[in-house]
């Protein structure tokens, strides 16, 4: 996109109106008395000055609208109150008209329309009441109108650039951010896919060697391998060679393993994600709980994964006729998100 800079924009306005200042001085003579066009040159300065104030910014302020819109008022009042009407051409003296327009001009492009359309009505009310409508061509009146006109135009118009620029860039960053999840989805897709191939083919191998007919064992092992298959699904980061490996050691053993990844380690990289996990590996190697359930924990938390192990009544007990004791917990482990500090437990 093409810009223009702005201080060459201010610097330009300020040359114009400047041109506007030094006709003004040049016709001073013209009028009875030079004070009050004196006066209309001072007002017409220093809205100028304020109206281009290098660190102002875009949408000019209200209060400074309505100075310059009574600096527009002031002026042909004061400049016209010295010069005769009547006269067919007042020459320089009439500098205010393009003053008018150019203070306007400069209003209605710091997206003040309304307030620069009422300065420029009453330039043409004045120019009527004072000279007559012949006077709106002669003296510049019809082209201060234009100057306003075009400059509404062209604000209304680079406004609603920039605003489809803004709504353009937000889809092109959301078609970028759903092309990056799509991606990302593939790709664990593809992860998931080639570690269930790498868990189920050899066993799929033998069911189709043997026709079907499988030992307990081997079913058994099919269920294992099930439960593996599901947890690469519901464990996502959960899961490393360590972890996967006990996982199945546990399985192997008798006991329930669950693992639910709900996203609260999906921040962790290389080396502290390692460690957590390593961490879940060392706690689920080291308990004979029948069942275990690791779960990560939420967001924001200092906990990183949540190791429960739960050990099943002794069957003995109830053989015995005694009372079955409650189930009691065997492992308990907030594993914590600092690398560090999930290495010391």
């Amino acid at each position: 996109m093409i810009t223009v800079p702005r201080g060459l924009i201010l610097s330009l306005a300020a040359l114009f109106s400047a041109y506007h200042v030094i006709l003004a001085l040049y016709s001073l003579d013209a009028p009875t008395s030079p004070v009050p066009p004196l006066i209309a040159i001072l007002l017409y300065v220093v809205a100028t000055a304020m109206s281009l104030w290098p660190s102002s910014p875009a949408r000019m302020s209200l209060a400074l609208a309505f100075f310059n819109v009574a600096v527009c008022i002031a002026v042909p009042l004061l400049v016209g109150s010295q010069l005769d009407g009547s006269v067919p051409d007042n020459g320089y003296a009439t500098w205010y008209v393009a003053a008018v327009g150019t203070l306007m001009t400069i209003t209605a492009t710091r997206r003040r329309a309304a307030l620069a359309w009422v300065g420029v009505a009453f330039l043409v009310a004045h120019t009527l009441i004072w000279a007559g409508a012949g006077a709106l061509a002669s003296m510049g009146v019809i082209g201060s109108v234009v100057w306003v006109f075009v400059a509404v135009t062209l604000a209304r118009a680079l406004a609603k650039a920039g605003r489809d620029a803004r709504q353009y860039g937000l889809a092109e960053r959301e078609a970028t951010e759903w092309q990056a999840a799509q991606d990302a989805h593939l790709y664990e897709r593809q992860v998931r896919l080639a570690q269930t191939i790498r868990l189920a083919a050899p066993m799929l191998r033998r069911i189709v060697l043997e026709g079907g007919a499988l030992t307990d064992a081997e079913r058994q092992e099919c269920r294992h391998l099930e439960a593996a298959i599901r947890d690469e699904i519901r464990g996502r980061k959960l899961l490393n060679d360590a972890v996967r490996h006990e996982v199945m050691a546990a399985r192997r053993r008798g006991a329930t393993v669950t693992l639910l990844d709900e996203g609260g380690i999906d921040d962790l990289r290389g080396v502290d994600l390692q460690i957590v996990l390593n961490t879940l590996a060392d706690a689920m190697a080291a308990t004979t709980a029948a069942t275990i359930i690791a779960r990560t924990a939420a967001d924001g938390s200092g906990t990183a994964v949540t190791v429960v192990g739960i050990k099943s009544p002794d069957p003995r007990l109830s053989a015995l006729g005694q009372d079955s004791p409650d189930e009691e917990v065997d492992l308990w482990l907030e594993i914590p998100r600092s690398g560090r500090e999930a290495g010391r437990h």
